[in-house]
């Protein structure tokens, strides 16, 4: 039977510090070549905020006020309370 997180994390704690250490950086190389969260913000940042910041400076008449978007931000939190 698999450990979940929460257990694999305490019996991990558990061990001497140059034990966690060790499994620290062996798990940190097993995720090596996956994206990380800057990268992640990176891409985002370069295709749809980029794009959309393009689309908006094309079109100013597509600008919506801050009142507008602050509005539509409460209505949606009051529905998900």
């Amino acid at each position: 039977m698999a450990m979940s997180e929460a257990e694999l994390f305490a019996e991990g704690v558990s061990l001497p510090p140059a034990a966690r250490r060790l499994l620290a950086i062996r798990l940190l190389e097993s995720v090596q070549g996956e994206s990380t969260p800057d990268q992640e913000l990176d891409s985002w940042l370069r295709s749809e905020v980029a794009s959309a910041y393009d689309a908006l400076l094309a079109d100013p008449d597509r600008a919506i006020s801050n009142a507008d978007v602050r509005a539509e931000f409460e209505a949606t939190r009051a529905t998900t309370r």
